[in-house]
C-alpha cells in the first residue's frame, strides 16, 4: 500500500469531515487526525483500529444514529447514505419476502436492544444478514453492544481504506 498522501495532505477540517463519514464519532476522528503524518496506509489503519477499540458505550450508541436499518436504502447524497447503499448492494430488496423478513427482524431487534441492528453488510446477501440478526437476538444487551462496537470498527476501517488511503 502506498504512502497515505491524501490522508497526510488534507487540511484538518477536511480530514475530520472525511473521517466522520467513516465513523461519526468526533473523538475517534480527532485521534486519527492527530496521528499525522503517517508513513503508510497500514499505520493509518492501525491508529484508526486502536482508536475505535476505545469507543465508549455512549459513543457507540451515538454512532448508530448515522446508520440506516439493514434492508433500507437511505435517500440523499451524503457520504453516509452513499456508503450504506454501496455496502448493502447485495441485499435484494425486490424480493418482497426477504424485505418483509428484514423489516420484522429489525423491529424485533430494536425492541430487544433499543437501537438499530448493525452489521458490516459489505458483500453479504439479505439472507446472510437476516441469519446474523437472528443469531444475535440471544445476546444480552451488554454483549450485543460489544458486538455492535466491533461491527462499527470493521465498517469504519473499510470506509477509511476506500476514501482516504
Amino acid at each position: 500500500m502506498p504512502a497515505p498522501d491524501r490522508f497526510n495532505s488534507l487540511s484538518r477540517t477536511e480530514l475530520l469531515s472525511e473521517l466522520r463519514s467513516c465513523l461519526d464519532v468526533p473523538r475517534w476522528a480527532e485521534r486519527v487526525a492527530d496521528a499525522r503524518p503517517c508513513a503508510t496506509g497500514p499505520e493509518v489503519l492501525a491508529v484508526a483500529d486502536s482508536a475505535a477499540r476505545e469507543l465508549t458505550g455512549e459513543e457507540v450508541r451515538a454512532a448508530l444514529a448515522a446508520h440506516p436499518r439493514i434492508g433500507e436504502r437511505p435517500e440523499g447524497s451524503g457520504a453516509s447514505a452513499s456508503w450504506s447503499r454501496s455496502e448493502q448492494s447485495a441485499v435484494d430488496l425486490a424480493d418482497a419476502e426477504m424485505a418483509a423478513a428484514l423489516r420484522a427482524g429489525n423491529a424485533a431487534y430494536e425492541r430487544r436492544f433499543g437501537h438499530v441492528y448493525l452489521v458490516c453488510a459489505a458483500g453479504r446477501s439479505g439472507a446472510e444478514l437476516l441469519a446474523v440478526l437472528r443469531s444475535r437476538m440471544g445476546n444480552d444487551p451488554r454483549t450485543e453492544l460489544g458486538v455492535v462496537a466491533g461491527e462499527l470498527r470493521r465498517i469504519a476501517l473499510l470506509r477509511l481504506e476506500k476514501v482516504i488511503l
